[in-house]
């Protein structure tokens, strides 16, 4: 694997911003790893960070690039700090940047990576999570795909939820205040009816949550909505709380749900 930490100029968020991202490599000689790369273009994962963290997280505290070296896809790690992956109230177009720009620019840097739908997912913890499946559903033609590691899914629950330990002057400068996420463009359940109204694409699901984790009622809720809607939803649930530990062991899960077709090739 080829990993490239790079800094470029974004026009939506009109400053310099920072993304990791993992390239697939053929390779033959690495101790303790292989390495391979697909025929024709190679899938693409947009890896998707927490609130307290930036685009190094994965890569710090798990064994991502490892995890990746037999698949032949390459990996996007951005930084939008603590947007929401949304268009900021007070801050900065996160949402048009990480939907759009995003991907245009991924794509225009490396050229192989695909352009097809059914080979670009999202996947993400917490605060990422709630990105990933903004993206599936917001972005539904580019997006095929996306799973949530104990994530934010039910965003209007957290935020009335007395667990939430976020100030409403958190939540406002992201959104102007809490009451505007309801039915919005902001609100997952409200995008998940848009697309079954409007008979839309739909992105496959994958929602992975701790039964400990504070978090854990909410994805129950998410996952009983959006199976009534009739996504395809894979959930799966097991023993854990909202740490790395888990997140670590299930990005793992993921990557093995993940509807890769490519052929890979060894060097």
């Amino acid at each position: 694997m080829a990993l490239m930490q790079i800094s470029f100029f974004s026009d939506e968020l009109e400053m310099m911003v920072n993304m990791d991202v993992i390239i697939p490599q053929k390779t033959k000689f690495q101790v303790g790893m292989k390495g391979m790369s697909p025929e024709g273009k190679y899938p693409t994962l947009y890896l998707l960070h927490g609130i307290s963290d930036d685009h190094t997280a994965w890569l710090r505290r798990t064994s991502i690039e490892r995890y990746v070296s037999e698949m032949g896809i390459a990996v996007v790690m951005p930084n939008v700090h603590q947007s929401f992956y949304s268009n900021m109230e007070h801050g900065f177009k996160y949402w048009n940047f990480v939907s759009e720009e995003l991907p245009r620019v991924c794509r225009t840097f490396f050229p192989n990576m695909s352009e097809d739908r059914k080979d670009t997912f999202a996947v993400g913890l917490s605060m990422g999570g709630y990105g990933a499946f903004k993206l599936g559903l917001g972005a539904p033609q580019t997006f095929g795909a996306v799973a949530s590691l104990s994530g934010a899914l039910d965003l209007v629950a957290e935020m009335e939820s007395d667990k939430s330990k976020r100030k409403d002057e958190f939540w406002n400068t992201i959104f102007g205040s809490k009451e505007n996420v309801k039915g919005s463009s902001n609100d997952l359940f409200y995008l998940a009816e848009q697309l079954v109204v409007e008979d839309q694409l739909k992105p496959k699901m994958y929602i992975w949550c701790g039964t400990e984790d504070f978090l854990y009622e909410e994805n129950l809720n998410a996952r009983d909505y959006f199976i009534k809607l009739g996504y395809d939803v894979t959930y799966e649930e097991s023993k854990g709380d909202h740490q790395w530990k888990y997140w670590d062991e299930k990005i793992q899960r993921v990557l093995e749900w993940l509807p890769i077709g490519c052929n890979v090739q060894e060097a």
